[in-house]
């Protein structure tokens, strides 16, 4: 992943940066969207992200070539990594919960949402969308369990001045190692959601292919990410 050059393209508002990114596709080229406020931003399993002006949010269109689909985790681990190195330098100690959240002090503070398209056995293109808490106010139902740097940081940095280390972060492709070394809660009892079941278990561990390993029931049983949500 090569950020030099590739177009920019910048919404004072808009839906949600990775819609905008999809219509793009067709076009064959990279592009990096960003906005200052989402009114339609989405997580993972469709779940609504509150996307208010103050935050960064970042989607990066990427074309890949020979890109194995069973490789597909190295995209995201390489942006939770690049988000963890933005947050790092500004002094903040983030860790990544299992499979796409940065977490800082026990609370969330960005969501990392990935779209993949897939052509055979490989990876075609890839939508990775970014949200990023810095100054923005958070709803009154979040702020038990979410963050952002402004809580936390005697003085902390403008948007534009995150959302360009990020970008940043985000041209040079990380490793899936670096991505576990970040990696928390590993060891702590969580519940996971499977379905409609809420099933007790212990974190153990994350594997090179993004799966995650737990103690359930006593056994040691490995999920996939789209297999489970998790409550730590």
């Amino acid at each position: 992943m090569n950020g030099k050059g590739i177009e920019r393209i910048h919404f004072d508002e808009i839906g949600s940066t990775n819609d905008y990114a999809k219509s793009l596709r067709a076009h064959g080229a990279d592009v990096v969207v960003t906005a200052d406020r989402q009114t339609g931003g989405r997580g993972t399993k469709g779940r609504a992200f509150s996307s208010e002006t103050g935050g960064v949010y970042v989607t990066k269109l990427t074309f890949h070539d020979g890109l194995l689909a069973k490789n597909a985790f190295q995209i995201m681990a390489s942006a939770a990594v690049a988000v963890c190195e933005t947050l790092e330098f500004y002094g903040l100690r983030p860790v990544i919960k299992w499979v796409n959240d940065i977490y800082v002090e026990d609370k969330k503070i960005c969501g990392i949402l990935i779209e993949n398209v897939f052509s055979g056995d490989k990876v075609s293109s890839s939508i990775v969308g970014i949200g990023l808490n810095v100054c923005n106010v958070l709803p009154t139902e979040l702020k038990s369990i979410a963050t952002t740097m402004a809580r936390i940081l005697p003085a902390p940095p403008t948007v534009q001045d995150v959302r360009e280390r990020l970008i940043a972060n985000l041209s040079a492709s990380k490793g899936v190692e670096d991505y576990l070394q970040r990696i928390g809660y590993m060891g702590r009892r969580a519940t996971a959601i499977v379905g409609e079941e809420h099933i007790p278990v212990t974190l153990l561990s994350v594997d090179e292919t993004g799966g995650l390993w737990v103690e359930m029931d006593g056994e040691k049983r490995r999920f996939a990410a789209a297999e489970i949500s998790l409550q730590v």
